[in-house]
């Protein structure tokens, strides 16, 4: 069974950091992605990054880049999610789901996490 488990989430000031962590287990060789997406209420499911088991290959949205740093441990099989330089507008439930490809799109994710919240204060 697949299994997918976000965690690190928490209250920061703007300017401050939080790492956040996806474990992931039962994935097959298929399922090569894993990227961060976060939503904030009412709003529509963003694309933050993602990044390849096989061959560690990232994207990032503009929004974010030069802030976040995707990485992983594929011996954990867990992802990280570093942001730094956090402002309110990062504020969401952000969660990580296994795809079979790169992609920025939602819908090549077919395994979702229950999502951890960040929240940041001005």
């Amino acid at each position: 069974q697949v299994f997918l488990a976000e965690s690190g989430g928490g209250l920061v000031q703007a300017g401050g950091s939080l790492r956040l962590s996806c474990a992931a287990s039962g994935l097959t060789i298929s399922y090569d992605a894993v990227g961060w997406f976060r939503q904030a209420p009412g709003k529509e499911r963003e694309f933050v990054s993602v990044i390849t088991w096989s061959g560690g290959t990232t994207v990032y949205a503009d929004s974010v880049k030069g802030r976040f740093t995707i990485s992983k441990d594929n011996s954990k099989k867990t992802v990280y999610l570093q942001m730094n330089s956090l402002k309110p507008e990062d504020t969401a439930l952000y969660f990580c789901a296994a795809g079979t490809a790169l992609a920025r799109t939602s819908v090549f994710y077919a395994h979702w996490g229950q999502g951890t919240q960040v929240t940041v204060s001005s």
